[in-house]
């Protein structure tokens, strides 16, 4: 028989193991009810190894459907270090054929703790071959998409970029990733407690979505004309940089927009961010006489001006407002007409005179400046356009003639397509639709109407203005044979650091249109710091010029359209 000490002894055991065996249905109470998924999620880890399969990226394709952007498909190289029988001799192989020193190699295939490690991405498929042929334990090869721009330097202010992983860095590449990119797909490995392959790759796959393509409003032979043709006074003038669009002015199409210096954006990591920069959308800049397209605008649709009004351009000196305002070569009286197309700036002040700044201000609001154009490209950039409160005593005489105002080349395109369509303002655009792999149309895009700003009469009296800058003003260099065309030079001079224009850094410029009788094409040429001679008229006008007949012979023969001929006589 038990002592008193001895029972309560044994109650004291029995006590013990009630509380553990307590504590152990409690704890497998809590792992299997309350806690189950943690647990299976750390037991597939030990397990499982998920690879992620990339998508296919999506195509950036012209409006006739012409590459523009496409992904190609390389093999990568990955390594399980764990399952590594013989590192040293792997390293050894593999460098050669990765391009890689073998220290390299090595000291990634003797991280032992790692499950997976990179050794190369995106190699030639001669040296991918070559690998397989290997058979390496725990080395394995992996289809990766690779971006490639089979036009090299063709629009690449617009494409942009992608990087390793194909992920948009630049220009439409960025804007549109979200489309592009897709979804990717995932596959899982498994292995046994010693870490192990087991079973297939294909274990279990869910297949990646590949993304969308995007069409645009480019045209890859017209934007072949216009880098042709801008790169050529790009270098001839030696400028600082260029920009031209093309643009259809009845839908507000981009047809064609680049930009130098360029770069491909195959070796996108060689060109500096000068040479990528979209400056057509980016760069704010004085425009100078281009912008009496706007005066004349208002001036003829307030009814204060008519074309035959005459005024007195002062022999090419006149002093107002505090200063003395010079025109490039010396007249006297000329009528309104003439004044436009002789590029007078006494002229042009005293119709701002006449005007009225609040005039003058709402009409530059009305043809779009002072704001982005809205254009689906990152970067740009609204300008300045100041309220009438805040201009100073000279600004009614300069703001007219485009000073004190800043706009950017698409701006500028939108204003010269209004004169070009009627008088209707069109937002510029360039994605035209969104298509799946299948060529199915996802989403498609239509043209932005957003006001009518000068009525079919006023845009009639300026299109005939604009047509005399070219046939007898400063725009003869942009005459096309057989055809009318209207626009307008520009030469503005720089302003220096201390605040005074400058008298050798211009910008040069041209915008314009063709033909008269029913615009197809609206073109605007700008040239940074040309060299001498730096005006409008000589650098910028003989490239609308070249644009022009390229483009429309390639038109008449694409669409078989039937232009109005000019007989010249």
């Amino acid at each position: 028989m038990l002592t008193a000490a001895q029972r309560a002894r044994v109650a004291l055991v029995i006590t013990g193991f009630l509380v553990i065996a307590a504590s152990l249905w409690a704890r497998l109470l809590w792992l299997q009810v309350v806690q189950p998924d943690h647990w299976v999620t750390i037991a597939r880890r030990q397990h499982v190894q998920v690879l992620e399969l990339p998508p296919v990226r999506g195509a950036i394709l012209d409006r006739n459907l012409k590459p523009l952007a496409v992904s190609l498909r390389l093999t990568s190289v990955f390594a399980d270090p764990r399952h590594m029988k013989n590192p040293a001799a792997a390293a050894r192989r593999l460098a050669p054929l990765l391009n890689k020193p073998e220290s390299e190699v090595r000291a990634q295939l003797f991280r032992k703790k790692r499950g997976f490690v990179w050794l190369s991405r995106k190699i030639p498929n001669h040296s991918a071959a070559k690998i397989r042929a290997l058979r390496i334990p725990g080395v394995h090869l992996i289809m990766e998409p690779q971006r490639f721009y089979p036009n090299g330097h063709l629009a690449s202010h617009l494409i942009g970029f992608s990087g390793l992983d194909t992920q948009g860095l630049e220009g439409l590449e960025l804007v549109c990733d979200r489309l592009l990119r897709g979804d990717p797909g995932w596959r899982w490995l498994g292995r046994d407690a010693r870490q192990r392959p087991v079973g297939a790759w294909d274990m279990a796959v869910v297949n990646p979505r590949d993304g969308l393509e995007v069409v645009l409003t480019i045209d890859r032979t017209i934007q072949f004309f216009a880098e042709k043709a801008l790169d050529e006074a790009y270098r001839k003038y030696r400028a600082k940089g260029a920009s031209i669009v093309v643009m259809d002015p009845r839908t507000g199409e981009i047809l064609a927009l680049a930009n130098r210096p360029a770069f491909d954006p195959n070796r996108f990591g060689e060109s500096s961010p000068e040479d990528r920069r979209n400056r057509a959308v980016t760069d704010l800049f004085e425009p100078g006489s281009v912008f009496k397209v706007v005066t004349a605008s208002v001036a003829l649709g307030t009814k204060k001006v008519r074309p035959e009004d005459k005024f007195d351009c002062e022999n090419g000196s006149y002093q107002v407002a505090g200063r003395v305002l010079h025109d490039h070569t010396s007249h006297g009286v000329m009528t309104f007409q003439q004044v436009i197309s002789q590029s007078s700036n006494i002229g042009v002040a005293k119709v701002a005179m006449k005007l009225g700044a609040a005039a003058l201000y709402n009409g530059m609001r009305a043809f779009g400046f002072g704001e982005p154009t809205g254009i689906e490209l990152s970067g740009e950039l609204g300008g300045t356009v100041k309220p009438p409160q805040q201009w100073s005593r000279p600004s009614i005489t300069t703001i007219p003639m485009g000073h004190e105002v800043t706009v950017n080349v698409l701006q500028l395109a939108q204003m010269i397509s209004v004169v070009a369509n009627g008088g209707v303002l069109v937002r510029p655009w360039l994605i035209r639709e969104v298509r799946d792999s299948s060529g199915n149309v996802v989403q498609s895009f239509k043209p932005r109407v957003v006001r009518r700003v000068i009525s079919s009469e006023v845009d009639g009296q300026l299109r005939e203005i604009l047509s005399q800058v070219v046939t007898e003003g400063t725009g003869k260099a942009a005459q096309v044979p057989g055809l009318r065309a209207g626009g307008k030079t520009g030469t503005a001079q720089k302003l220096e650091p201390n605040g005074q224009y400058s008298h050798s850094r211009y910008v040069a410029s041209f915008v314009g249109f063709i033909p008269v009788e029913d615009p197809r094409l609206s073109v605007v040429v700008m040239l940074d710091e040309p060299c001498f001679p730096y005006f409008g008229g000589t650098v910028a006008a003989p490239v609308f010029r070249k644009v022009a007949i390229d483009t429309l012979a390639y038109l008449r023969q694409r669409d078989n359209i039937v232009l109005a001929r000019h007989d010249e006589s």
